[in-house]
């Protein structure tokens, strides 16, 4: 199975007032973020903006993504769904794309018990046929979450190998990695400090902030593999300015604002969200000279 590690930027989705994905624009943030050095591509994400996309406009990211990368790095397209039978066919149709892996999130409006959550991503584990699945766990936006218990027996799956863990809590993923024992390998995302997550055993960083800095990223990432924990430190304060912002206002809407500021004509979040105001516009321009990518 295909290992991965490294810089692995949530891509945003760039969508037309017709509704259709700007091809061009998302083309070239790949190619810029590849020339950059990252190591994999992640469409669909949070900050790719999956729930606010139907199967359609996903698929046509990820068949982007996928020909725009033209095998240079792995892709791992994000699976969304509320029930078993739509996840399997996004799985199987993003996998046909071309897609090396996927990320797999559980949307739910009716609660869900442990079984039935572990059910979910089981299933989508087989459609998969052996590719790589990242799991997604985010409680924060999400109404049915990983349990440490599920997540422990969905690693016994032997294609479950990877997790991104987006809770905030450090001490949960020390717990993640300590119970599945090798057999699954963490990813930071931006509500955690990745250097302090690959200091604990994590394998990368797999988040929306890395398509804004990604050369900075990269630099982290080989400090920390390198076990130079004083440079990866020093990479690592300043950047965390760029995770502070992106906690503050709408993480799409912060994204799409600073790639346009980096003269990426992503477009604005999808309705009904809002763009930002000028005020938070100059505040993460602000933010971006300071960490020298504007």
């Amino acid at each position: 199975m295909t290992s991965f590690s490294g810089v692995f930027p949530y891509l945003v989705s760039p969508v037309g007032p017709d509704g259709s994905i700007n091809k061009p624009v998302l083309t070239a943030l790949v190619e810029h973020l590849i020339d950059c050095g990252v190591q994999g591509l992640t469409p669909l994400g949070s900050t790719g903006e999956f729930a606010y996309l139907n199967n359609h406009q996903r698929l046509d990211v990820v068949r982007t993504v996928v020909a725009a990368a033209r095998g240079r790095v792995p892709v791992i397209a994000g699976v969304a769904s509320t029930t078993v039978q739509d996840a399997e066919q996004q799985t199987r149709a993003c996998l046909d794309a071309g897609a090396d892996g996927i990320l797999a999130i559980l949307e739910a409006y009716f609660p869900l018990n442990d079984e039935a959550i572990e059910h979910y991503f089981r299933a989508i584990a087989a459609a998969a046929d052996n590719k790589p699945l990242v799991l997604y766990t985010n409680p924060q936006f999400q109404r049915a979450d990983l349990s440490l218990p599920v997540i422990e027996r969905l690693s016994h799956v032997e294609n479950i190998a990877y997790l991104k863990d987006a809770s905030t809590n450090t001490g949960r993923l020390l717990s993640i990695i300590e119970r599945t024992r090798g057999r699954m390998q963490v990813f930071s995302a931006s509500a955690h400090i990745p250097a302090c997550v690959m200091l604990i055993g994590g394998v990368g960083w797999m988040a929306g902030p890395a398509c804004i800095v990604p050369q900075q990223s990269i630099a982290l990432w080989r400090a920390a593999a390198a076990g130079d924990w004083t440079q990866a430190m020093a990479l690592q304060r300043p950047l965390w300015r760029i995770n502070e912002i992106f906690a503050k206002y709408s993480v799409a809407a912060c994204i799409k604002a600073a790639l346009q500021l980096q003269g990426f004509a992503v477009g604005d979040p999808l309705p009904p969200q809002q763009p930002l105001n000028h005020a938070a516009r100059e505040e993460i321009a602000a933010v971006l000279r300071d960490v020298g990518v504007l």
